[in-house]
């Protein structure tokens, strides 16, 4: 179907789209996309084997998706064990020294692909994949297992419908090349996704790190400004880490730190969408967009009951300013930054066992409006003026 040179400028063309890609997502379908073109397919699949759950899960289909195929499906996965090739046949065929070379399926019912293929059954023969053939008017299909790191990652599927020549032992040849290709795509992206993930994660925790909640919080003030969105900011301050790292060692401090931001991963769970994050040192916050005021103040409560109770450190001083509350004008993150964090120190101040709420103590919004004390003005937000 495509001479040599097609075949030259495709995977060229794949190499290039799976590398500008700015997502995972983006990437998948990138891969997809341009198997379904190099190889003149109707259709094409990009699946992950997810061992601790025993299934293959599509990641995306491309091209001419058949009724109730979504580009990128949620719960699209199959048990590996009506699959067995990626678990098996791979296996077997590393042992003796051979590669993960692709095979073809016809609706037919043969294997037929080369002595690459696994052996056809008996006659009668009929895949699960010969019976989706069938099910979707589709001909033929190549598969073409995904290598990455030395293990069995999952499969390139790409198929053609009924009428279009069948696939034969070159396209399969064809399909392996590409397979490797992805496979080096997909590594190249999943660097870059651990790079993206560790610039906005902060490493002891697992929480979001300041970067994430600045960037988050821009596009929260953002959906607040243009649709009246509910943007609602929990500043809270560790009490008692000083004297845990003092008295108990570092460790045990590191150990309140983990037990911590697990409490407030837990309470935010209960805020559809809140992310929750470390600030550096003993501060932490939650930041959501969508729920009431009142709603994240009762998260808040129930975090400060809980953070009371753990076997270290002195429980948490938590301050809230959300957007659902009578604050004053909100025209950037700055401004629910500071009234939160003066809420906060307005808890540790009177010993507050809940949270102190901005738009309901006079008290804060006053100390947000004045400069604050020199101690207190750790934090460095990225739009704040230089201090006099």
């Amino acid at each position: 179907m495509m001479g040599v040179d097609g075949r030259l400028r495709a995977m060229v063309a794949l190499s290039q789209a799976m590398a500008a890609a700015p997502t995972a997502r983006e990437s998948w379908r990138a891969a997809a996309q341009g198997a379904c073109a190099a190889l003149a397919g109707g259709f094409a699949a990009l699946s992950v084997w997810e061992r601790d759950l025993g299934r293959l899960k599509v990641l995306v289909n491309a091209g001419d998706r058949a009724e109730g195929e979504a580009e990128f499906p949620e719960d699209e996965s199959y048990p590996v064990h009506q699959f067995p090739e990626i678990a098996e046949f791979l296996h077997e065929r590393w042992a003796g020294g051979g590669g993960p070379n692709a095979w073809v399926e016809t609706a037919a019912g043969s294997a037929d692909a080369g002595p690459r293929a696994p052996a056809a059954g008996p006659p009668g023969y009929c895949h699960q994949r010969v019976a989706a053939l069938r099910r979707r008017g589709r001909g033929c299909c190549v598969v073409a297992p995904i290598v990455l790191h030395g293990r069995a990652w999952g499969e390139l599927y790409v198929a053609r419908p009924l009428g279009a020549p069948l696939f034969d032992a070159d396209d399969a040849d064809f399909a392996t090349v590409i397979a490797s290709v992805v496979a080096a795509g997909l590594a190249q992206t999943e660097r870059l996704e651990e790079v993206r993930r560790l610039a906005f994660t902060d490493p002891l925790t697992g929480l979001a790190n300041r970067r994430a909640v600045d960037a988050r919080l821009d596009e929260a003030i953002g959906s607040y400004r243009n649709d009246g969105a509910v943007v609602s900011l929990v500043v809270c301050d560790l009490n008692g880490l000083k004297q845990v790292n003092d008295t108990l060692g570092h460790a045990l401090g590191d150990r309140l730190l983990e037990r911590f931001a697990s409490l407030l991963s837990v309470c935010g769970a209960r805020l559809p969408g809140a992310l929750s994050a470390r600030l550096g040192g003993d501060e932490f916050c939650l930041l959501a967009v969508g729920p009431s005021a009142d709603e994240v103040i009762a998260v808040a409560a129930e975090l400060c009951a809980r953070a009371g109770e753990l076997e270290l450190g002195e429980g948490v001083a938590c301050g809230i300013a959300s957007t659902g509350d009578p604050i004053g004008e909100v025209t950037s993150g700055r401004r629910l930054f500071r009234l939160a964090d003066a809420a906060q120190y307005r808890a540790k101040a009177v010993r507050a066992a809940g949270p102190v709420v901005a738009g309901r103590d006079g008290t804060v919004i006053r100390l947000a409006d004045t400069q604050p004390p020199p101690a207190r003005d750790r934090r460095r937000f990225r739009d704040a003026p230089p201090s006099p």
